[in-house]
Formats: structure tokens, sequence, C-alpha cells
């Protein structure tokens, strides 16, 4: 029997994973469509991505089918390389972030220096060698001055063109053919023509043929591709600044409460458990809980809301994020790698990594491009050879490399990408966490929000919005004797009252006989007085008189506040003094500030904001009232399976719907959603039913991500217009489609140039989205406290 279970378990198939790939070698999108279809051919792999601008390659397979052997020799079959693994030290949390952040940063900058090295050499050898060939031929013949060329020629050709042939030859060793294949055999031609017009100049003169030759710009065209390589990934580089902005806001040590005293240790010592000291100025080292201490803390960085939140104790603290007042101690939870900002980190990193489905057509066009190319030069150069006035050849010869230059399709594999991982990082930083390419292109389309209440609009926790006494009470005294009576009660509601006495210290007189009565509220003696806070039926139980059973005899105000808050589906804490019922605690989970701002910029742009909840018609109502929500676009009593059913409904009016709520009891809806939008806190980022997550839960940040998106898109058409223009203008320049009407032609240095500026422009161009403001992204505001005596009085 224990053999046919253990062969059942060894059965179950396991869940699929997802590794990230850094890869060598690739220089454009037909590397990118390359990889890919070798990748996911191969057995076990369910889906893979390569992102041309991250160098990154996103693989999901079956770990019991395919292992990493199995995706990297698929990698090098399609003819790249893979990058070698570099792992941090054990428990090392501030190194292991940094390189969760970017992983082959060192890599990137010796590639980059390597890039700029050679460029600047391979364009002074050229300026030199251009400068000889001016030199009068009365003083050097053409001959000597080709001899003198032809060494500094050579070593361009093959100490900074290598990378071309090497990245060529492993191409063509797999029956492929990439930018590096047309910058080979374009600058060899040129190359390979001057060696031989050098070498055998009478042989060349007898045929009829001119001994010019072309080593500047061979060696030009190799410098300048080369410089814009590097000013690529200097661009490229600057795209992933928000995430390196981030990683360097995190603590490199933290001081250790201990027995003697305190100690000040490297942020990897620290272990889940251990109790912290935070000290006024710092940044908190890792997440955790606040155990001793009160104060505000600025969570900017994760929320981008500007006034700091007040912590106590109990209340979570997130990691990299400033104390600015006061002293705490905290109790680590999370360290290294599991905490909130590393969270967020890896989540923007495989969101830089993604592809966004309008990249797919470049894709596909630039597969069979370079091969066309190739084609295409090869056509100009017979062409131009068998039709074309003298001298045949060197025109032939010139056309021919300046189209195969001319035309790189670099351009078309970084118009999408380098968007989108600027944009998700500028979400980043805006607390707009997009999970990846795909979401980042739907948010534009939306027409339609749904809302969740709870923790959506409103704060999602009850608090005190209103203390109303009978005549000739004091409103402070009975909030001191209210919550006093309440320090021993555990209930939501008792809760709720205290955190708002103690914004005006008040409920610590002292308490005696304190009884709590389950699911009706509390009676204690406070100070002298007997207090009895609770619903009406624990009053009447104590023979207190009510408005609705003397309603004659009543107290107005008292009277109102009651019928109100009934009205408003708002709860209502009835509190008695000796006897007498002495006034009204209305509580209830109050509209988020900014959640009128939120439906009000929504509207601004087009979009449908609709209210979906499980609470009564009326709370739906009032809240509906409060943000600006028509009463028609507000769904009451809806449970989990009735909120996707609205939305399928919608959508099957072709409507385009994003579902914003918390994550949890929404993720049906969030599901069925094109797109689910979640409302987290800076400890909870990680929604897997959502495809994007707001930090910090201000409504504001759906508007805010909705222009982001568009924002981004019109940055990508931008790209993919001028990367496709580009070829379509400049390609048949270059074959000299000019030269009959115009005497106009292309040459290889200046199509180089040109075929450089493009791939440059496009990441130039995608960097604008680093510094755009969003809708909604005023973030002065949040969530205001209450000041000392505020909601207090006769309301």
């Amino acid at each position: 029997m224990s053999t046919h279970v253990a062969a059942t378990v060894a059965e179950v198939p396991t869940a699929p994973v997802e590794v990230q790939l850094p890869i060598e070698g690739m220089t454009c999108a037909s590397c990118v469509n390359r990889i890919e279809r070798y990748l996911n051919r191969t057995p076990g792999v369910e889906t893979a991505t390569v992102n041309l601008a991250t160098e990154m390659a996103t693989i999901r397979y079956l770990p019991e089918i395919a292992g990493r052997s199995e995706l990297v020799g698929a990698i090098e079959e399609a003819g790249y390389d893979v990058r070698p693994e570099r792992t941090a030290g054990e428990g090392d949390a501030a190194v292991g972030l940094a390189a969760l952040a970017d992983p082959d940063a060192i890599a990137r900058a010796r590639e980059a220096a390597g890039l700029r090295l050679r460029a600047v050499v391979s364009i002074v050898v050229a300026l030199t060698i251009l400068a000889v060939m001016l030199w009068p031929q009365t003083a050097i013949s053409t001959d000597d001055l080709n001899r003198l060329a032809i060494l500094p020629a050579t070593f361009i050709q093959w100490w900074a063109g290598g990378r071309f042939y090497r990245a060529a030859w492993r191409a063509a060793r797999h029956g492929a053919t990439n930018m590096d294949t047309l910058v080979a055999i374009g600058t060899s031609a040129a190359w390979g023509y001057s060696v031989a017009a050098t070498v055998w100049p009478g042989f060349f003169r007898g045929a009829g043929l001119d001994t010019a030759t072309y080593f500047d710009s061979a060696a030009i065209v190799i410098g300048l591709v080369l410089l814009g390589r590097w000013l690529e990934a200097r661009a490229k580089g600057q795209a992933t600044g928000a995430i390196r902005r981030l990683v360097g806001l995190q603590a490199t040590s933290a001081w250790l409460v201990l027995p003697g005293g305190d100690e000040e240790v490297p942020l990897e010592r620290v272990q889940p458990g251990d109790l912290l000291r935070v000290r006024a100025g710092d940044r908190i080292p890792v997440d955790g809980k606040i155990v001793e201490g009160t104060s505000a803390v600025d969570e900017s960085m994760l929320t981008g809301e500007a006034i700091p939140a007040t912590k106590g104790p109990a209340d979570e603290v997130i990691g990299a994020t400033r104390n600015t007042t006061g002293s705490f101690v905290m109790r680590a939870t999370r360290v290294g790698h599991d905490t909130a900002l590393a969270r967020i980190v890896e989540l923007v990193q495989r969101a830089q990594g993604s592809k966004a489905p309008i990249q797919r057509l470049a894709d596909r066009i630039s597969e069979v491009f370079v091969p066309l190319v190739l084609l295409a030069g090869l056509v100009t150069f017979v062409a131009w050879l068998l039709v074309g006035p003298e001298p045949r050849l060197t025109r032939a010869l010139t056309t021919a490399i300046a189209t195969v230059i001319v035309a790189c399709p670099c351009a078309m594999g970084l118009a999408t990408p380098t968007a989108i991982m600027v944009g998700t990082g500028r979400g980043a930083e805006a607390g707009i966490l997009i999970k990846g390419g795909e979401a980042l292109e739907i948010a534009h389309r939306i027409d339609t929000v749904i809302f969740d209440k709870t923790g959506t609009l409103t704060m999602g926790r009850p608090e005190v919005v209103g203390v109303v006494t009978a005549a000739g009470r004091d409103a402070t005294e009975l909030l001191d004797l209210a919550a006093s009576a309440e320090r021993g009660s555990e209930h939501p509601l008792g809760t709720a009252i205290l955190a708002r006495a103690h914004l005006d210290e008040l409920g610590f007189r002292p308490v005696s006989a304190f009884v709590a009565v389950a699911g009706h509220g509390v009676e204690a003696t406070v100070d002298g007085h007997v207090v009895v806070a609770g619903n009406a039926r624990l009053l009447g139980d104590r023979g207190i008189a009510l408005p609705a059973n003397d309603p004659a005899h009543a107290d107005a105000a008292l009277a109102d506040a009651i019928e109100t808050a009934s009205a408003e589906a708002r709860t209502t804490v009835l509190v008695a003094v000796d006897g007498v019922l002495a006034g009204v605690i209305v509580i209830a989970d109050p509209v988020r500030p900014t959640s009128a701002e939120a439906v009000r910029l929504l509207t601004a742009a087009g979009i449908e904001a609709w209210l979906v909840t499980g609470d009564a018609p009326a709370v739906a109502a009032s809240v509906g009232r409060a943000v600006g929500i028509p009463p028609e676009r507000v769904i009451a009593s809806a449970l989990p399976a009735d909120k996707a059913t609205r939305i399928d409904e919608l959508q099957a009016r072709g409507r385009r719907v994003a579902m914003v709520g918390d994550g949890i009891n929404d993720a049906p809806a969030l599901a069925a959603s094109d797109l689910g939008i979640a409302i987290g806190s800076g400890a909870d980022i990680a929604i897997e039913a959502a495809s994007v997550t707001l930090v910090g839960g201000d409504p504001r940040a759906v508007a805010s991500a909705i222009d982001l998106s568009r924002q981004s898109m019109r940055i990508v058409r931008q790209n993919l217009f001028w990367a496709f223009g580009y070829n379509v203008v400049l390609i048949p320049v270059a074959m000299g489609a000019l030269i009959p009407f115009f005497g106009v032609g292309l040459n290889p240095a200046l199509a180089a140039a040109a075929m450089a500026s493009s791939s440059v422009s496009v990441v130039l161009n995608a960097l604008r989205l680093r510094g755009v403001r969003l809708a909604g992204e005023s973030r002065g505001g949040g969530a205001p406290k209450p000041v000392p005596g505020q909601a207090l009085g006769r309301a």
C-alpha cells in the first residue's frame, strides 16, 4: 500500500515556476523573436518572453520536465549566451536587495566602458585616416597614403569590430541573421575592397577600377555604431533609475536592542524577531511592528503620500521609510528579500522585463527584416554595377554598404520595452505597482471603473465622526468618560472611541466595577460616575429613558442625531451618565478625503465610475452621494459573485472595465475585470488577483495609473512610428533612389550615424516618462488627522 501511495504522490505534477535569465549578444528585435521561438518550443516551457531593453528572458516552465540546463541550452542553440549567475552571501540582505534591483550592474558598467573606449578610438582613427587621405598627393602618392591607413584601419576592423563578427558568426552557425550581420557585412565590404585596392593597385588600374579606399568609412561606421550602443546603454541605465533610487534608500545598519544596551549592527545581521530601536531621522531598517513609542513616519518613497503617517504600538512600519520625529522600538518581522521594498523591486523588475502585446508586431516584422535588407543590399549593388554611371563599382559598393548599415531594426526592438521599463519605474515612484506590459497597455483603454466601498472609497475602519450631547452637557467630558469606560473593551467600536479620545489626551480617568456586556456595550464606574455606553437595548435594560421610548420628553438634538445616523446607516453608541442619557457618539467608516477627487478625475478623463458594494442600500447611497457617483451607478447588497456578474454585463455592452478593491473578498471581480486594481498597504503589495496594486490606498492613484498608461502608450506609438518611418524613408535613400533626380545619396558614415541616432532617439523619447505629471498625483493631501476638539459638540 505504501508503494501505491508513493507512486501516486510522485505522479502529482508540480506547479510551474518562473525564472529570469540575463542574455548576452542580443542586438535587435530579430534576436528577441528568435530566442523566444527556441524557448517556447522547449519541452516543459509554458511561456517565454524576452526583453531587449533589459536583456532578460522571463520563462515560465514545469520543473519536472525542464530544468535550467535545458533553458540555457535552448538559448545557446538560438545563438546567444546566458550570463553566469552571481549570488550574494548567505543572509546578506543589503547586497541581496541591490543585486535584485540590478543583478548585472557591474557587467553592464564594464560593457558600457568597453563600448565607449572602442567607439572613441574608432572615431579618432577614422578622422585621422580621413585627414591623411586629404593630404596633398604632390607630397605623398595615393598608394602610399593607402599603405599608411591599412594598419590602423585593420586594427579597428578586428579590435573594435570584432564583436560584430563574433555575434554575426554565432547567428550564422544557427542559420540566423541579425543587426551584427548587417554591420559585419557592410564594414567588411568597405574594408575588404580597400585592402585589395591597397595591396594590388596595379591590378585595379589595369581592370579600369578605382583605387580609392574606404578605410575611413569602415572605421567611422564601426565607431558610430558602437557610440550609439554606448549612448543606448546609458539611456537604458537611466530607465532603471527609479528602482536604484528605491534601493538606495535602504538603511545599511540597525540599532539592536540588547539587555546590556543598544548595539549598532550591519543590516545583514538582523533576524526576524529582533528588537530594533529607531531614532528620529533614521531610516527604518526592515519591516516590523512597533512595540514601544509613537512617531510620525514618512512613507512617501512607497506610497507617494507627502504627509507622514502617525505610528504607535502594534502599527506596522516598512523598511527604508524614514522616521521623522520621536523614537520607538520595533520588532523585525521581515528582512532581506522578504521585505516590502524587496518585493516591490522584484515586482517592478518583472514588469520591466515583460512584453506588451503591441510589441509583437515589431518582433514579427524584425524576424524577416534582416534577410530582406541583405537582399535589398545585394539588389542595390547589382543594379548600380550593371546600369549605374561611372565609377560603377564605387557607386554600387557605397550604396550597398549604406543600405545594409542604415536598415537597423534596433529601434523597432527598443520602441516598446524602453517605454514599458520607464513607465513601470515611474509608476513605482508614485506608489503604482504594475505587474507587466500587458497591464500597462490595457489600462489606457479602460472606460469604466468599478469601486468597492470598504477600504477603497472609505477608510475601512470605524472612526468617531460626531459626538452629540444633551443640553447642558460638555462634549469633551462625555468623550472622556465614555473612552475611560471603554478602556477594558476589545470591541472595534470601543477601540474607535478610545482612538478619538486619545487625540485629545482623554480617556484616562480611574475606572472600577467594569463590566462588558457581549454584543451590547460596557458599563463601569468612572471617576465616581456610573457610565453605561452601548446600544439601546443595554440602556433600556438599565432603565434609562431613550428618545424612542419617550419622544415627548426627549432631547431634540439627541433624537435628531439618532434619526440621522439611522438613515445614513451609521452606528450610534448611546452614553448614559448616572442613569441619564447624556449623549450619542456617532461612528462610521468615513469616506476617504480623496475619494471625491478620484471620481472627479476619472469623470474628467471620460471614464464612468461605479460603486458596487455588499453594504446596505442606505450606506451605499450615502457614500455614492459623498463621492459624486450618480445613484443609477450605485449597486448595494452585492455579494462577491454579484460584482463579477455586474462586470460581465458591462463587458457585454462593450465596456472596458477596471475593478478596484482590496484584493481579498474582491478577488472574483478583480479576476473577471479587464484590469484588476488592488488597494494595498506598504506591507501588502503582492496581491495575486490584481494586475495593478496601489500602495498606500489613495483612490486618486486609479486615475494616475490610467493616465500613466495613456502617456506610456502615446510614447510607444511615437517610438514605433519613428522606428518604422525611419526605415521606410532612409532605406530607399540609401539605395540611391534620389541620385537620378537630385544627385543626392547617403554616405555610409551618415548611414551609421542615422542608424545609431534612431536607436538612441526612441530610448530618449521613452525617458520623457520619468518627468511626467500624472493626474491625481498632487499628494499633498491624504487623510487629514482630526485636530483636538474636532467632531465634538452639538452636531
